[in-house]
């Protein structure tokens, strides 16, 4: 991180401290003021549009399947109306594998761009919760003035009414989070069933809005600076060539306020005229002229009022802006470094392997063992059996008839019972006989091949062994 000279008071204090913090450990409240501008545009652009999806999606279907589900407590996890089973686990290792590659990737290049313009803590604070206390309290002063005054009617109807609608999106966005836990259909059995009969979802319908209420009502910004990890992960994973927001303090020092009709290059002057505007409408409550710091979010507040004050002071804007700190100490073109192109290569590998064994899994996926306890069977005619048990996964949605033929060696599957018709997104169980002839018993060990067939097409096969009187 880099510290600048100021003209008016010495910067290091924001290395012994979060901004939120004061001399004595106590918060800071942040009372943020309304940004505005062409970039706070498009982050509002990004953000509704996330919102929206955030609350269709998981009544959007592929297939039959929720576009998302993450069911922890039943095993059941579908992404993008893929269903992963504990057989995919290899499948799972490699998406995480890849998520995290691509995390490393974005915010070596980026540095933390995804916290201000993606991230659901951001986007539900800033367009939602924050928005709506501006609504009801007022400006920034307004809203401390209010909160330093005396308990009176109308601090208790303003807090009344906002705590009170706080909590009941809050309330709103935990049903929509057991949602894609649960699925569409056991959150509406939830809700409109006898609630005695469903207390432990009751119970985390309930835990989920009273933590998205504590976080937004309360403890805000505070989670990206002390319980989220990834803002901790740009000490490790930022450079001098990572695009962040950046002040330009080549230009921007010495800062000083502007006087009428100055010659600020006469005065020594740099173009920040001291303001705090970008203090001001800063989120996190970080002096970004400080240099990059942890509290950062990359939410381009301050490069909107920093260029909106220099408009109209009639400087050129930028003088706070995305830029890498090599860029801004040499004036270099902005380049892709070595490191960050190996990560790029490593995490195409990853995604190429990843679809390919998406793309190339069996619809039918079938586990053989052999009964437990049992031997063979002499079955006369010179030929023995074994009894084993299968079991058969369907990941697809639609039921699947299967038959099984016996590839190696040559002998002959009888089943027990009809043929198996496998329900979709289920599992399946039958056992059956494999007879061979004597005469192939010859060896200590013998596997057999055994091919799973549907409609005449092979989907899958599997091996296992074979023991007769010859065998140990």
């Amino acid at each position: 991180m880099n510290s600048h000279t100021t003209t008016s008071k010495p910067d290091d204090e924001f290395r012994d401290r979060l901004a939120t913090i004061d001399e004595s450990g106590k918060r800071r409240w942040v009372y943020a003021r309304k940004p505005s501008g062409s970039l706070t545009t498009a982050r509002n652009i990004v953000g509704f549009v996330l919102i929206a999806f955030f609350f269709v999606a998981p009544f959007i279907r592929i297939q039959g399947q929720p576009l998302l589900l993450l069911n922890f407590l039943e095993r059941k996890f579908v992404i993008i109306g893929v269903q992963f089973w504990p057989q995919d686990f290899h499948l799972f290792f490699l998406a995480m594998i890849s998520l995290i590659v691509f995390i490393i990737v974005f915010t070596v290049t980026y540095g933390r761009l995804f916290c201000g313009w993606a991230c659901p803590q951001t986007i539900f604070m800033e367009l939602i919760f924050r928005r709506m206390e501006y609504w009801i309290e007022g400006s920034p002063a307004a809203q401390r003035k209010l909160s330093e005054q005396e308990w009176n009617f109308e601090k208790i109807l303003k807090k009344g009414i906002k705590h009170l609608l706080f909590f009941s999106i809050s309330f709103l966005i935990g049903n929509y989070f057991l949602m894609y836990i649960i699925g569409t259909e056991a959150w509406k059995h939830l809700v409109t069933d006898n609630p005695a009969q469903h207390l432990g979802g009751l119970t985390a319908m309930i835990i989920f809005s009273l933590i998205f209420y504590f976080i937004f009502a309360w403890f805000r910004e505070q989670v990206c600076s002390i319980v989220c990890p990834y803002g901790r992960l740009q000490g490790v994973l930022l450079d001098t060539n990572s695009i962040v927001i950046s002040y330009d303090y080549k230009r921007g020092e010495c800062r000083g306020h502007l006087a009428k009709n100055e010659d600020r290059a006469a005065a020594e002057k740099g173009d920040c005229i001291d303001c705090m505007a970008c203090v001001h409408v800063c989120p996190t409550g970080i002096d970004i002229r400080n240099g990059t710091q942890l509290e950062c979010i990359n939410c381009a507040c301050c490069i909107d009022v920093c260029n909106e004050t220099m408009h109209r002071i009639g400087l050129k804007p930028g003088l706070i802006r995305y830029a890498s700190e090599k860029s801004i100490a040499t004036g270099a073109p902005l380049r892709f470094k070595t490191r960050t192109i190996a990560y790029s290569v490593v995490l195409a590998i990853l995604l190429a392997a990843f679809s390919y064994f998406l793309l190339s899994r069996n619809e039918i996926e079938a586990t053989v063992l052999r009964a437990p306890g049992m031997l063979y069977q002499d079955m006369g005619n010179g030929k023995i059996s074994n009894l084993y048990n299968i079991k058969l996964v369907n990941k697809t949605h639609q039921d699947i008839p299967v038959s099984m033929k016996l590839i190696a060696p040559a002998g002959e599957i009888n089943l027990i019972g009809n043929q198996l018709t496998v329900a979709k997104e289920s599992i399946g169980e039958t056992v059956f006989f494999v007879i061979l002839d004597k005469k192939l018993l010859s060896k200590e060990k013998l596997d057999v091949v055994i091919g799973i067939y549907s409609g005449g097409k092979e989907i899958d096969r599997t091996k296992a062994t074979f023991v007769g009187p010859n065998m140990n």
